[in-house]
């Protein structure tokens, strides 16, 4: 049965439960509700203008169900796909809009909730006929039955459904309804139950297991890819994957498995403190669980192993396989028995004609079999040939999303090589600037001390000046002493007296000359000194100066001479501020200026203190 058949099913209820008058017709309002409707659960983009055109008022009244098909088929029916929305969801929305008029909520003594009445819809739409009105014959209901007496871990007990046959035979005949189906369930007639609560497990267990496809589901310890550590999570195994979540309600979906012909299940050793090891290895990972105990390990083995193995079949939905084998068998046992009624019939007919009613109903049979089974084979073929053209498109955009990822994984490894190159070449210009401050600073000192050094030599030499200057006046006073002296000597010769008051007065400037001499003497040792600072400090300005100039050449080895040369042009200079390279000059000048006119000073300092030398030793 495919997805189409199945969605009309539900769709069926949806329709009758809009026909109020029972007369098989609907009023155009109501079916562009529905049709609305179908368009939100179904996820189909919504089409107004065709739900407008169709459903638009006119003079035809009502429409039925053969006259809403063609639109149910070519706008809705036809656009859906397998795994585009919930079927969950869409059943109940068909089950909420059929239980309003059809559903006894008023029922005293019910067993079963609304919504495992809504689980029983399901199950009773997954096992019932293709045809409508839609019923579920016996054999089906014996067989939904049995497997809720195993999900309670009861036996089977038959006399109520017999008792039920034996009061209305026209079950056995035309078989049940759902309403009448979920009456007797409600009431206890087809099944004996003890426990509410374990009526509703047992449903839920059978319901995951045949409408939702769950093959086992149950908690296991499992090893991440990531952290390599052992966390507990809830599995749910399908044939087609093994999804597993944080806990049981379903709501922290972790991640999934997905099981193709490729994958294997196979038991590992224990290790790591973890028992009952198996992994399920696909084409590019391997997942290793841990089982609460071996019966468990064993059980999910076998359950993956299952699905591995529905999955090389081609089948994807277990139960709508086992009801077509169930239905093939059912026709095989009916032509068994009219075979063995028309053989005990043979005596009293004729054998030819009996063989060739024989063959030609064999024929028509075996015919009609192989035209479900073929039509069976088809849709799985369809169905095949979709997934797999899903899959590769999907493998081809998962391929372009990973050519895009390690593209930008290049781009953002060459970004941030590229990044770290600049903020290594930052670094080092940021060090070469702050040693040329730091360079800037030692040679503002330097200067700063040669200049007061300067100062010092030349008040020294000013000192000195004033002392030779004084000195020679002095000299000149002493000289002047003495001829006085000589004149007085030869005038007292003349008169035959002597003069007491020449002597003492020359010995006094004798004296004074002789003071002015030792103060010229130590001047000139004080100017010397200083002279020696000067020269030290000069020698500092040159060396912080050679510093600079090296510090100052280009950042980048590469810059060509005329950005550089551009550099120096538009370097600003305002009043009261100079750039590094104006401030050295402008010092350059300032000492070479100041060390000629030292020199011509110092020559003539020189030249005169000669003339003091050789006065002195004149004198002596």
């Amino acid at each position: 049965m495919d997805l189409k058949s199945e969605l009309l099913k539900s769709i069926w209820y949806a329709f009758t439960s809009l026909d109020v008058e029972r007369c098989g017709k609907v009023s155009k309002s109501q079916l562009k509700v529905l049709s609305h409707n179908l368009y939100t659960v179904l996820n189909i983009p919504h089409d107004p203008v065709a739900l407008e055109e169709h459903f638009q008022d006119d003079d035809d009244g009502p429409v039925s169900n053969h006259g809403y098909m063609p639109y149910l088929n070519k706008y809705i029916l036809n656009k859906v796909k397998e795994g585009m929305f919930d079927k969950e969801k869409f059943d109940d929305l068909c089950w909420m809009m059929t239980m309003k008029k059809n559903f006894n909520k008023s029922l005293q003594g019910s067993l079963l909730s609304e919504r495992d009445c809504f689980k029983l819809f399901c199950l009773f739409n997954l096992l019932s006929e293709d045809r409508y009105p839609l019923v579920m014959i016996t054999e089906e209901v014996e067989y939904l039955l049995k497997k809720l007496c195993t999900a309670m871990s009861q036996e089977w007990d038959e006399k109520p459904l017999e008792d039920l046959i034996s009061q209305d035979p026209t079950v056995l005949e035309e078989g049940m309804s759902v309403w009448s189906f979920l009456e007797h369930m409600r009431t206890g007639r087809l099944l004996r139950v003890t426990s509410t609560e374990a009526l509703s497990l047992a449903l839920n267990e059978v319901f995951l297991e045949m409408y939702h496809n769950v093959l086992k589901r149950g908690y296991m310890w499992k090893k991440g890819h990531v952290r390599r550590n052992w966390t507990e999570r809830w599995f749910v195994l399908k044939p087609s994957s093994m999804a597993y979540y944080a806990s049981e309600d379903l709501k922290d979906k972790k991640g999934e498995i997905q099981l193709d012909k490729s994958c294997v299940v196979e038991p590992i050793p224990d290790r790591e403190g973890k028992r009952c090891l198996f992994c399920v290895k696909t084409h590019n990972k391997t997942y290793e669980m841990s089982a609460s105990d071996q019966k468990q390990k064993v059980e999910w083995t076998q359950a993956v192993q299952r699905a591995l193995r529905l999955q090389h079949e081609g089948k994807s939905f277990l139960h709508h396989d086992l009801k077509l084998k169930r239905r093939v068998q059912r026709e095989n046992s009916t032509r068994e028995r009219s075979r063995s009624s028309r053989s005990s019939r043979s005596s009293q007919s004729d054998d030819s004609n009996i063989q060739e009613v024989d063959r030609m109903e064999k024929d028509k049979q075996d015919l009609e079999i192989e035209n479900i089974i073929q039509h069976a084979r088809e849709l799985e073929i369809r169905r095949r040939e979709a997934e797999e053209s899903e899959r590769r498109k999907q493998k081809e955009v998962q391929m372009e999303l990973e050519r895009q990822l390690k593209e930008a994984e290049v781009m953002r490894e060459s970004l941030q090589a590229e990044m770290q190159k600049k903020e290594k070449k930052a670094e080092q210009q940021k060090r070469r600037i702050q040693e040329l401050e730091l360079t800037q600073e030692k040679l503002e000192a330097a200067l700063d001390i040669e200049i007061q050094a300067r100062m010092e030599e030349e008040r020294a030499r000013q000192e000195l000046e004033r002392l030779l200057e004084a000195e020679d006046e002095k000299k000149r006073q002493f000289r002047l002493l003495q001829e006085q002296q000589g004149f007085l000597q030869r005038q007292e010769a003349s008169n035959g007296r002597p003069s007491e008051s020449t002597p003492s007065a020359l010995y006094s400037a004798s004296l004074e000359l002789q003071h002015l001499q030792a103060s010229r003497q130590r001047s000139h040792q004080h100017l010397e000194e200083m002279q020696e600072r000067l020269r030290n400090a000069t020698q500092h300005v040159r060396h912080w100066n050679v510093q600079l100039n090296r510090l100052m050449t280009p950042i980048t080895p590469a810059e060509r001479l005329e950005s550089r040369l551009l550099s120096q042009n538009i370097c600003p200079k305002k009043e009261g501020a100079l750039a590094s390279t104006e401030f050295i000059s402008k010092y350059k000048i300032r000492h070479d200026r100041s060390n000629r006119i030292g020199g011509d000073e110092m020559e003539k300092l020189e030249e005169r203190m000669e003339a003091a030398h050789m006065s002195d030793e004149a004198d002596c």
